[in-house]
Formats: structure tokens, sequence, C-alpha cells
């Protein structure tokens, strides 16, 4: 288990080909292949955690499963907020406990990601079913250095959650929100083996 102070920033990108040229063109070198993510967004009956600003998340990555608790965002030009995060057996399993102890999945979503490392900074090229968004995890220096290798600058910053980039996307396509899943991934989601 692992408690740290998470700062990171996405920016858009045009499609995933676009992003992976500039993140190599950066000098970042490929830390983890493109490999579908899941997470699931849990709460409580009456939204204690959402009122809190805070997620309580089980992500399920390639057989590696993740139990994460992230805190309120601190006020900053980046999304700044405390993290804790610990490796778990079975992400169904853990699911299902936390199921039994009150909580329930609100949202899921899911994400096809590569991670690219660069100095003190973990890259991640995000394409998802609402656009291709590359993440820049780490510390504030090292943000700010890649994002303008990348081409971009502070204004280009977007401290959206996931789910508030798909929200958006949803009102500006006039879509009923519901999961942000992949159309050809719907028949392998945790939902379907729940």
């Amino acid at each position: 288990m692992s408690t740290t102070i998470e700062r990171e920033i996405k920016l858009r990108f045009g499609n995933p080909s676009e992003a992976r040229a500039a993140i190599l063109a950066t000098g970042a070198t490929l830390l983890k292949g493109r490999r579908l993510q899941e997470d699931c967004l849990l709460d409580t009956a009456d939204g204690r955690l959402r009122h809190q600003h805070s997620i309580l998340r089980v992500r399920i990555d390639s057989g590696k499963n993740l139990l994460t608790f992230k805190g309120p965002a601190q006020p900053s030009d980046m999304k700044v907020r405390e993290e804790t995060e610990t490796l778990v057996g079975d992400g169904l399993v853990l699911l299902r406990i936390l199921e039994e102890l009150g909580y329930h999945v609100w949202f899921r979503y899911q994400k096809y990601r590569e991670e690219f490392g660069h100095e003190d900074v973990i890259i991640a090229l995000d394409e998802t079913p609402v656009g291709t968004y590359v993440e820049i995890e780490g510390g504030e220096r090292g943000i700010m250095d890649v994002t303008a290798a990348l081409g971009r600058t502070p204004t280009d910053f977007l401290l959206d959650s996931y789910r508030s980039l798909y929200l958006k996307h949803c009102q500006s396509h006039d879509l009923k929100p519901g999961n942000m899943l992949f159309e050809d991934e719907a028949e392998q989601t945790v939902g379907s083996r729940q």
C-alpha cells in the first residue's frame, strides 16, 4: 500500500497515432504496452464519497487489480490530491466484498492505455470512447517540461476526470449518459461478469 500526493494533468489529442508520435518525440520510453483497463467507481447509496469529492475505485488491468482511494482535489493549476492505492488479488471478488459492505458501482469506464516514462513523470496515452488523451503524472517541473516538449502550454491543461469528460461529450452530442464503455468490449466488461 502506498499513500502519495498525486499531481496530474490531461491533454487532448486528435488520435492515438498523433499522441504516440508526440510522446516518443519527447524522448520518453515505453514502460507498459497498450492494454484495456476497466475502472469501477464505488459509493454508498447516499453518495457520501461524491459529496466529499472523493473517489473509491477498483481498476482491473490485464490481471493486475488495484484498489484506490482519492481524496478531494486541492487548489492548484494541476489536479493535486491525496491517493492511497494497493494491489489486490482478485478485482471481481473485491467488488463483491465492497458491495456486501454497502458500496455499489455507480460508474464504469474503459480505456486502452499505454504508459511511457520521462525523467520523473509517467505519461499515459489513453484511448477512450470519447477521445484520445495524454495524462502526465509526476512532479510539477516534470509535468511542465513534458507539456512544453509536447508543444502544449498550461492553457491546454484539462483537470477533468474521465467521468466529467464523458458527461461533457454526452451533452455536446445529445446522448444519454450511462457508463463509458467501448461497444466492442461491452460483452467482456466487469458488469457482464457479475
